[in-house]
């Protein structure tokens, strides 16, 4: 297991020291907790929240950016996940880390304050180098799009 260096800021008093490591020892992500200051809030089907995680970061490695996921037992037993799929946390943003759950059921959902809500993993990125050009190379496929296969 490769390890990384990140610098972490508390924003919110629901964080301590001892919640920067996983759940357990073989998690891979540090869990993100609803930090809003109401006791809790409730999601109507089909909608999203935007909702303070309570730390920002400062990752000390090149490379590297911050990926925000549903937690799986979240997604499956209640239907929250992460909006957008994936939240991307940049190397170097260093504002507070906000997740947008959206509520999938087709119930309401009640999130409380300090809840386990998301989690972060530490991934390598590759930026481009663009080059404009007038055509690209050909293929098989070319520019056949969704379902072009017959799937």
């Amino acid at each position: 297991m490769k390890s990384i260096p990140v610098d972490i800021q508390i924003l919110n008093p629901l964080w301590s020291e001892s919640d920067l490591c996983g759940a357990t020892p073989g998690s891979c992500g540090l869990d993100l907790k609803a930090c809003f200051s109401e006791q809790s809030r409730t999601l109507l089907p089909g909608k999203r929240t935007a909702i303070p995680a309570g730390v920002a970061i400062d990752i000390q490695h090149p490379g590297i950016a911050g990926y925000v996921f549903s937690r799986s037992g979240l997604g499956t037993k209640q239907g929250l996940v992460v909006s957008q799929g994936v939240g991307v946390i940049d190397p170097d943003y260093r504002g507070e880390i906000i997740v947008s759950l959206l509520n999938t059921s087709e119930e309401e959902r009640t999130i409380t304050r300090g809840q386990r809500i998301a989690q972060l993993i530490f991934m390598p990125f590759m930026s481009p180098v663009f080059t404009v050009k007038d055509q690209l190379t050909t293929t098989q496929r070319g520019a056949g799009g969704f379902g072009h296969t017959g799937e």
